[in-house]
């Protein structure tokens, strides 16, 4: 069993943390304040490649492997949440739907400008009345004269209103009845009948693009479905398996910056006449929380690292991003108790931390779901 990573895994890992350090942890909080969405380090991403890691060659990206992936949306966790859920849902959401499904057309269209930064897109599956229960949804298309026509709406969708997306992947019911009665359909931004409301006023990810979208005789051609129709659920809940490692390894990232904050405030940070570090009460909490950390961190490889192999990943997919996720939201609130009063102001990154770490055990399937796909995978049936 290899625990080394490679050395094109390391050198990604430490140039994405190094453009992290220096461009975007220093403005974070300021960011997350006016809920800015920063396109100039999109961009930027873009040409260093980072944008493209998991993209194929043939078009515009590194053609990485998942282990890689998780790496880079750890790393941009680690400085700033609100970037590392913008990259990990155009690319690796909404791009790699493309990139699993797509034809050469649709992959020579959509990808390269996603993989140079030039590009942002949603991945549009969740409605005001179907969340968890995915097979609920109620949004419609139907064929008509070489187009489909889609009416209906969707719920928190990241990348779904920017200046620079590209287009939402949208989950349609096109047949009634059954999970076959599903389709995936490329709609393009600015497309006619396509509507996307106001942003919403977020407890966390502030400076992170959602909307909610309504569709109303939105007009695309035909050769704009994805894949096979009838097959969109089947294509959703894989791209959830994948959403899964990467919220995972975000939450790892954050974890790991509320851990590094701590051990250096505990070495600075004096009472009593010592270092709060010295105390074991601090020690001890902060040890903890590098324990969790490397728990989940793990967990989020092995994912990864099934997936790498060709092998079944969802319930462990499922697990890590359980244990990463709420380890994020306790490693966050440890930090805070460990900072004190300054924890609890916005002087200080643990606040924003804190609240950006809630969503993570909600967006890519729940805790409870999660729960739930476990439990199965045991044999067990509990009722939902």
């Amino acid at each position: 069993m290899e625990f080394e990573l490679s050395p094109e895994q390391q050198q990604v890992r430490d140039l994405v943390r190094e453009f992290a350090t220096q461009e975007i942890a220093p403005g974070a909080g300021e960011r997350d304040e006016h809920e800015e969405l920063p396109l100039d380090i999109v961009k930027k991403l873009g040409e260093l490649g980072i944008c493209g890691v998991p993209i194929p060659e043939a078009y515009g990206g590194l053609g990485g492997d998942a282990v890689t992936w998780a790496l880079v949306i750890e790393e941009l966790g680690r400085a700033d949440a609100s970037v590392a859920v913008t990259i990990s849902v155009a690319t690796g959401l909404a791009g790699g739907m493309i990139a699993r499904y797509g034809t050469d057309a649709q992959r020579q269209r959509w990808l390269p400008p996603i993989a140079a930064g030039e590009m942002l897109a949603g991945f549009g599956l969740t409605e005001p009345g179907s969340g968890s229960d995915a097979a609920a949804l109620r949004t419609k298309a139907r064929s008509d004269g070489g187009d489909w026509v889609i009416d209906g709406s969707k719920s928190f969708i990241t990348n779904s209103g920017t200046p620079i997306t590209g287009f939402v992947v949208v989950a349609c019911r096109t047949d009634e009845g059954g999970t076959n009665g599903v389709s995936t359909i490329i709609v393009p931004a600015e497309t006619p009948g396509f509507s996307v409301g106001r942003p919403y006023k977020k407890l966390g990810w502030r400076s992170s693009d959602t909307h909610e979208l309504s569709f109303e005789g939105c007009r695309v051609p035909e050769d704009h479905l994805l894949g096979e129709r009838g097959k969109g659920l089947a294509q959703c809940l894989a791209a959830l398996d994948d959403g899964r490692i990467s919220i995972a390894a975000l939450s790892v990232g954050l974890a790991q910056g509320c851990l590094d904050a701590s051990v250096a405030y505990a070495k600075d940070r004096e009472a009593f006449g010592r270092p709060i570090g010295a105390y074991e009460a601090i020690a001890f909490k902060i040890a903890d929380m590098r324990a969790t950390i490397d728990a989940a961190r793990l967990l989020t490889y092995r994912a990864a690292w099934l997936k790498d192999q060709g092998q079944p990943y969802t319930t462990e997919a499922a697990i890590a991003k359980l244990r990463a996720s709420e380890t994020a939201v306790d490693v966050a609130r440890e930090a805070i108790q460990v900072h004190g009063g300054y924890g609890f102001t916005e002087e200080f990154p643990l606040a924003r931390a804190y609240r950006d770490a809630k969503v993570l055990e909600i967006g890519e399937g729940t805790s409870e779901i999660l729960r739930l796909v476990i439990a199965r995978d045991l044999g067990l049936q509990p009722q939902v």
